[in-house]
């Protein structure tokens, strides 16, 4: 069986796909990291990576391992958590992580009430694209993602937060509402790809992955695309938590309807492990979510897919 240390490298190895990074992970040197995965495949009887392949790729016996071995350091890290709490010595450390259209509301209104909740807690939260907060759930780089859904899965503890409608930014529009046929006369500012706002926001909109105009700009943010529209013209997309911190902008956001006289939202989730040391502390920040913002959905709301 491979030792603690060789289980650390072996995973540090596959979260970071390199043997330079994994070793600056686990603070030793890239030979000594390399010599023990060597010998911890020599104790198991089996190759765990191909060496030959860039970037580094799992050979079948290390897919079927890689699993069980995140086990085994999670009830490793239980088994330390037990003996700090019985020795008086313990704090809780928790990492949470938040796609960067909830996070530029969510932060603000809710981190000092965290901190409050949880005293002893050391809490690390970080923003993170959906594709990549799945990847570092996956990989146990966080233990509670906050992120738009739904998201069809067994493999994780899926809690339902709160829904929220997605409205127009668009200045000089006189009705209190703008039409997905009226916006295709509009310039449409965009996140970055990989930003589910930015998917939900073209399905919606009925927008073409590529835009024919000579000039455009994609956005790494709410703000910056809210101060194009007021440079440039056009129309952004904004969750309706977010335009609460705008008051002196609130007449220049619109509902938006489609011909079925549909308005598009979005229904936020927390995704966490089934099993979970620190589930507690993450209980008491979805909770304290769910008072938060918890809304009924509306009759008229489309619920978007992120993908």
């Amino acid at each position: 069986m491979v030792s603690t240390q060789q289980l650390t490298y072996i995973l540090a190895l596959v979260e970071t796909g390199s043997f330079s990074r994994a070793a600056a992970t686990c603070f030793v040197t890239q030979p000594t990291l390399s010599m023990q995965i060597k010998k911890a495949e020599e104790q198991l009887g089996f190759v765990i990576f191909q060496r030959d392949t860039s970037p580094l790729e799992l050979t079948d016996f290390g897919r079927e391992l890689i699993p069980l071995l995140r086990q085994i350091q999670a009830e490793l890290t239980a088994v330390s958590t037990l003996t700090e709490q019985f020795a008086g010595t313990y704090q809780d450390r928790l990492r949470v992580g938040i796609i960067p259209t909830v996070a530029c509301y969510m932060l603000q209104d809710s981190f000092a009430e965290w901190q409050d909740l949880l005293p002893t807690t050391k809490l690390h939260i970080e923003e993170y694209r959906t594709e990549e907060l799945l990847e570092a759930l996956e990989t146990r780089k966080i233990d509670l993602a906050i992120l738009a859904g739904p998201v069809e899965t067994t493999k994780w503890r899926n809690i339902p937060l709160y829904s929220e409608e997605i409205v127009a930014y668009i200045n000089d529009w006189n009705d209190e509402q703008v039409t997905v046929n009226e916006l295709q006369d509009l310039h449409p500012w965009l996140l970055t790809k990989g930003n589910c706002l930015r998917t939900q926001m073209m399905h919606f909109c009925s927008l073409a992955d590529k835009q024919s105009d000579d000039w455009n700009y994609a956005g790494g943010n709410l703000d910056m695309l809210m101060r194009m529209v007021d440079a440039n013209m056009g129309y952004t997309l904004i969750p309706e938590q977010y335009k609460r911190t705008f008051p002196a902008k609130i007449s220049s956001f619109k509902r938006i309807v489609n011909e079925a006289g549909q308005s598009p939202g979005r229904s936020i989730i927390a995704l966490s492990a089934y099993r979970h040391s620190n589930w507690d502390a993450m209980e008491k920040i979805i909770r304290s979510l769910q008072l938060r913002y918890a809304t009924a959905v509306k009759a008229d709301m489309e619920l978007l897919s992120w993908k």
